[in-house]
């Protein structure tokens, strides 16, 4: 049996398809190219678990169309999100739906093979599926107020320049917040700071829910 790690590279652009296929190779991956969403799904509910670097806009189906379409079937693989440049809003639905990561196009081989890395580390250990609310929430306990409505905004997808302008400040005061807000949670990413948001946002739904009795 094959000890390589299995990446489905789910993309309509076969020069993306080729050029994320050779550096995960080169790396050390097995890699599957698929041509689009659709292909996908029709092997997926059968084939070898592994990761899937899935791109958000494709003919047919898109990527957030795959996602949905992979929870009903069952189809438990950790998804890494491409996204074009701007397509920020697009990658936080993905996220809100359970990507773990997003890439943004074009992107460094650097932040492929770390963002797959995490995927296949979240594969093996099924305690990092999800972070717990409790973690979540006493990590964004040391924001100040101001820090957590920044993030608030990028969790809603906002630009920068949006949430300066919701928030009646400048677009340079509120990088500096997000900056801030990122030492705080000791995260790198704006991915990481959006799952820290929620997780922490789906213990507060399931804390509101009432008891059954």
């Amino acid at each position: 049996m094959s000890n390589e790690r299995l990446v489905y590279v789910v993309d309509d652009d076969d020069a993306v398809r080729r050029s994320a296929a050779f550096m995960l190779r080169h790396a050390g991956f097995q890699v599957r190219p698929v041509e689009s969403g659709v292909a996908f799904l029709k092997l997926a509910k059968n084939a070898e678990r592994g990761c899937v670097l899935l791109d958000v806009r494709m003919p047919e189906m898109s990527g957030l169309e795959v996602q949905q379409e992979m929870v009903k079937q069952g189809i438990d693989m950790p998804v890494v999100i491409l996204t074009g440049h701007g397509d920020v809003e697009i990658a936080v639905q993905a996220m809100r739906a359970g990507a773990i990561n997003f890439l943004e196009k074009p992107y460094e081989k650097e932040a492929l093979l770390a963002a797959m890395e995490e995927a296949f580390e979240r594969l093996e250990n099924d305690e990092l599926k999800e972070m717990a609310s409790s973690e979540a929430q006493v990590r964004l306990a040391c924001l100040t107020g101001r820090e957590r409505d920044v993030l608030d905004g990028l969790m809603t997808g906002y630009p920068n320049k949006t949430i300066a302008y919701d928030l009646g400040i400048s677009p340079r005061t509120v990088e500096i917040y997000r900056a801030n807000m990122m030492e705080k949670l000791r995260v790198r990413s704006l991915a990481e700071a959006l799952r820290i948001g929620f997780a922490a946002e789906a213990g507060d739904t399931l804390a509101a829910k009432p008891t059954q009795h």
